[in-house]
């Protein structure tokens, strides 16, 4: 079967995506990196880090959702791209002057975080109108693929990066992706036509929380939201206990240490190019309730990491198994979230859904280092593995789901 073309403005953005995504990945945790390296921080610090960071950048995110909807998208990207440039490429300059700082770091992280959610909505509602119904599966692939080889290819290499070029290299790296990213959109030709308020004002409190409203208001899109918040917060809560698991009780190298999380990416490769096989032989429904399932039933496999290279493999199989299952449900979760959400909610319930996921990985993250200054971070990570055992509990149950264009062609 032939590669599917999209188009060349689609080629465009997904370009954008690429650089941007694999600049990202070469400063894969680069913050919590240089917080522990240069800064010397420890484990509270380092979960503060990655959960005050991205719950202030949801609250400011959450009056840009509105905003976002009812401008031209292109623009709002292109935007969002130099905001982030901006801010990462304050830390190198800091760095230099010997004037970088913990909150710098925080200030840096919470100004990222809402642009990411602002362009994440804007795309997702850009991607809308540029590709047909049909295509969105397999435009959310290339995404979600694109997505985890960067992360397979971006450590190791970023990892390399500092031993040999210092702590701020793949922070410069980042910085410099996003400004290429916002190059790529703007040569995306074509008028994009502008979107007209449905809502008397863009701040009104219903408009504000017309994404919410839209999510908790249909029954799967809100299990699937329940269990996604949970899912995720619980995952992306034990990165920093891995950082100071691994880099200072057990001694792995920075990269070593990008090894153990690069590698397992390549199973985001696997996963993200069955998805619409997948789909297409066993439903939409099943993908939801088995692959969802998958993907709890691993985290807890990091309790046993230890030193050398038996721990080395234990990370890398536990990563393995969740990401393969993460990028297989990711482009089938994205699909229906857009197949369901009429064009004029599009970038509000996108934002409201990064909001709440940003949110839970703050709260959790912030929990579970407090938790491991007390414990350590071994029985935190415990407390993450058993309690996301119970998320596929609010998967939605079979029959809920409406029928969407694909599941209408497979029949």
């Amino acid at each position: 079967m032939g590669r599917r073309a999209l188009g060349r403005p689609f080629g465009w953005l997904w370009a954008a995506y690429a650089v941007s995504a694999y600049g990202s990945g070469l400063g894969f945790g680069a913050l919590p990196l240089l917080a522990v390296l240069v800064l010397d921080a420890g484990p509270a610090q380092v979960s503060a880090l990655s959960a005050v960071g991205p719950a202030v950048g949801a609250l400011i995110a959450v009056p840009l959702a509105p905003w976002v909807e009812f401008r031209r998208k292109r623009p709002v990207m292109i935007g969002m791209d130099l905001v982030r440039f901006a801010a990462m490429a304050s830390i190198p300059v800091a760095y230099a002057f010997g004037l970088l700082g913990f909150v710098q770091l925080l200030v840096v992280s919470a100004v990222v975080a809402a642009a990411k959610i602002a362009f994440g909505a804007a795309s997702g509602a850009y991607l809308k109108a540029l590709v047909r119904q049909e295509d969105l599966l397999v435009a959310n692939a290339r995404f979600e693929s694109t997505n985890w080889s960067s992360i397979a290819v971006g450590p190791p290499l970023g990892g390399a990066a500092i031993g040999v070029f210092g702590p701020v290299t793949t922070v410069v790296a980042d910085a410099l992706s996003y400004l290429l990213s916002a190059l790529g959109i703007t040569a995306i030709r074509g008028r994009e036509e502008a979107p007209r308020p449905k809502e008397e004002s863009p701040l009104r409190a219903g408009a504000l929380l017309a994404g919410w409203r839209h999510i908790l208001g249909h029954p799967v899109l809100r299990a699937l939201y329940l269990n996604q918040v949970l899912v995720g917060g619980l995952i992306m809560a034990t990165e920093p206990l891995l950082a100071v698991l691994l880099l200072r009780r057990l001694g792995f190298p920075p990269w070593q240490y990008g090894l153990a999380f690069a590698a397992p990416c390549l199973g985001g490769l696997i996963g993200s190019r069955l998805a619409r096989r997948v789909v297409a032989r066993y439903g939409r429904d099943r993908v939801f309730r088995t692959v969802g399932t998958l993907r709890a039933v691993w985290l807890i496999g990091l309790v046993f990491v230890r030193p050398g290279v038996v721990g080395l493999v234990t990370v890398m199989a536990v990563e393995l198994a969740i990401i393969v299952n993460m990028s297989l449900y990711g482009p089938v979760l994205s699909t229906y979230r857009l197949e369901h959400t009429p064009k004029h909610l599009v970038a509000r319930m996108l934002t409201a859904w990064s909001i709440g996921q940003q949110a839970s990985i703050a709260v959790l993250t912030a929990l579970a280092g407090l938790l491991a200054d007390v414990t350590g971070p071994r029985p935190a990570l415990a407390v993450a593995g058993v309690l996301i055992l119970g998320t596929p509990f609010l998967l939605p149950r079979r029959g809920r789901a409406p029928r969407t264009a694909l599941d209408l062609n497979r029949a």
